[in-house]
């Protein structure tokens, strides 16, 4: 079997771009891996095509050889647009494999070790703070909108979820500071701030009748200082986590250090190298791993290295159903996962694009059974919503 054409796709998902390779073989199999970033879409997919020519006529069944083929080409800038085009060229080759064995993905690392996993319901509020009417549902108008999200969450059985800073209003409005533009860039935090998470977060809590973990992800906003500040604050409600992004392993251990809150962190980092510093800092409780810019392998690798230092993963899924399918296959192979995150309020095509919605029930996902990553994509539906070049970096609206 042979490498013969890769091609990708950059499809619109409302206020994002979602970024696909399909990897094409002379017998007839295709791969699909997903490699999804918001901002820089099309550096991503051109990168894809700058490996092209080491990979054309090439084996695809040895994924590390073409692995390292493309890590070579690309050490002088790792991590980053390199690190993520060759996950998406990683993710399909193993498709590719276990499509061509007739096993899931998962098969090819040892088998599962579990039937299902925890899932949590990610961006709750936050996306329909611009994107209500595309997405389907009520404005986050008021306090009393967010209590009854919550209880919707409660409801539907998930057990835990994920909000961000946000403001009820008309209209509604997310924090912006060290993270997205806009704000200021010295990523304080203000009493004023501080008293509106303190209400935000009750209101959520309202509504869950405290059944349902609470974890507030804090992007890059603020400076250690002000995350310790914030953390103390969600000391009080059931918190599963706060989520720190921050490249200073030190001042995130500072962080963790000052409060009995779970730190979470790891989302924007790429492979062992990097995330070795914030282990032996113990930096974190739990290890966020984003599969679609790691790569399957690199992410096992990670998750393993989290299991010798006694962590947990919590794989970063903010895409797809194709990528929630990269992430569970990563769940089913590791011993040492705390929860997976799962967007529930998302564009209406987002089921059609890999041929139908996810079941979430209990706010558990089975481990999937079909070949390959278990859902395939339909290319004629990213060719239907297609993200148009020139229209800037997601997250505007």
């Amino acid at each position: 079997m042979k490498i013969t054409a890769i091609d990708t796709f950059v499809v619109d998902a409302g206020w994002r771009p979602w970024q696909f390779t399909a990897v094409r073989t002379d017998e007839g199999i295709t791969g699909y891996g997903e490699m999804s970033d918001g901002r820089n879409p099309f550096g991503i997919i051109g990168t894809v095509a700058d490996f092209f020519p080491i990979l054309e006529g090439k084996d695809p069944f040895a994924v590390e050889a073409r692995y390292w083929d493309m890590y070579r080409m690309a050490r002088q800038s790792p991590g980053g647009i390199a690190a993520k085009a060759i996950s998406g060229v990683e993710l399909a080759l193993w498709d590719i494999k276990a499509k061509a064995l007739g096993v899931p993905v998962y098969e090819l690392f040892g088998g599962p070790v579990r039937q299902s996993q925890q899932v949590y319901w990610s961006h709750c509020g936050s996306s329909r703070v611009r994107n209500h009417e595309l997405i389907g549902v009520q404005p986050l108008r008021s306090f009393q909108a967010v209590t009854e999200l919550g209880a919707e969450v409660r409801e539907k059985g998930f057990t835990a979820l994920k909000t961000n800073i946000n403001f009820p209003g008309d209209p509604a409005q997310s924090y912006v500071g060290g993270f997205g533009g806009g704000g200021s860039t010295d990523q304080n935090v203000s009493v004023e701030t501080l008293n509106h998470i303190e209400k935000y977060i009750a209101a959520f809590e309202e509504g869950t009748k405290g059944v349902v973990q609470i974890a507030l992800d804090l992007n890059f906003h603020f400076k250690p200082l002000a995350a310790r500040q914030i953390c103390n604050v969600m000391e009080q409600f059931n918190t599963m986590w706060v989520e720190v992004d921050m490249y200073e392993p030190a001042g995130l251990a500072e962080v963790k250090a000052a409060t009995s809150v779970p730190i979470t962190s790891g989302e924007n980092l790429f492979g062992i190298r990097d995330y070795r510093p914030y282990f032996q800092s113990r930096a974190m409780d739990n290890v966020m791993i984003d599969v679609p810019w790691n790569g399957f392998a690199r992410s096992r690798d990670v998750a393993m290295l989290a299991e010798s230092y006694e962590l947990n993963i919590a794989p970063h899924n903010y895409y797809s159903h194709l990528s929630t399918m990269h992430s569970i296959n990563l769940c089913a192979t590791v011993p040492n996962v705390r929860i997976m995150e799962a967007d529930i309020d998302d564009v209406p095509w987002k089921d059609e694009l890999t041929g139908g919605a996810l079941d979430y029930t209990g706010g558990e996902l089975q481990i999937p059974a079909k070949p390959g990553w278990g859902v395939d994509l339909n290319e004629n539906v990213a060719k239907a919503h297609e993200w148009q070049a020139g229209r800037g970096p997601g997250y505007r609206g």
